[in-house]
């Protein structure tokens, strides 16, 4: 007789337990980062292919915190005013910088989640993720009320790693 654990996982599909498992790991929801990266604010629900992108670059002119550079880039010139794309990038840096910031409810969170195991993050959110959850929510209403009426779609940094901030231009074909 085989023992289970000598089978290959595919042999599991076939065991319905085993597919909501597969797909949704122990939650029966998505976790909070996933649900922020689920591509919301984007148009049709996928994020455009064929179209010029513009890169907004980290800024760690001080230190690794999470900051974008606010130089206004030339690719946007005729379709938006410097001064709504500075106010995008210093909101989305003023995010970003609250929820880097030390405090007491901070520290407690950490030390409360030291002292359960870490369990205590099935529960709640994180000051982090709840942050994040601000910065898709300005995201999207950016995107409703600045961007998308230009043509512009601005695309969450959380789905890029906070690595960099696209900016596509939707009726421009990449070069």
């Amino acid at each position: 007789m085989a023992n289970a654990t000598n089978l290959p996982l595919s042999h599991l599909d076939s065991f319905p337990k085993y597919q909501h498992s597969k797909n949704q790991g122990n939650h029966a929801a998505l976790t909070p980062l996933e649900d922020m990266s689920s591509g919301r604010g984007q148009a049709g629900g996928g994020l455009p292919q064929n179209c010029l992108k513009v890169f907004i670059q980290r800024d760690y002119s001080e230190g690794t915190m999470v900051k974008f550079q606010t130089r206004f880039p030339s690719e946007l010139g005729g379709r938006l005013d410097s001064q709504l794309f500075e106010y995008t990038i210093n909101q989305l840096n003023n995010y970003f910088a609250e929820a880097e910031r030390a405090s007491c409810s901070t520290y407690c969170e950490g030390c409360l989640a030291c002292l359960t195991g870490y369990l205590i993050y099935i529960c709640t959110e994180t000051h982090y993720e709840k942050c994040l959850r601000k910065v898709a929510k300005f995201v999207s209403e950016q995107n409703d009320r600045v961007y998308r009426p230009r043509g512009l779609l601005l695309t969450d940094p959380t789905t890029r790693g906070l690595r960099l901030i696209e900016i596509s231009v939707l009726d421009r074909p990449a070069s």
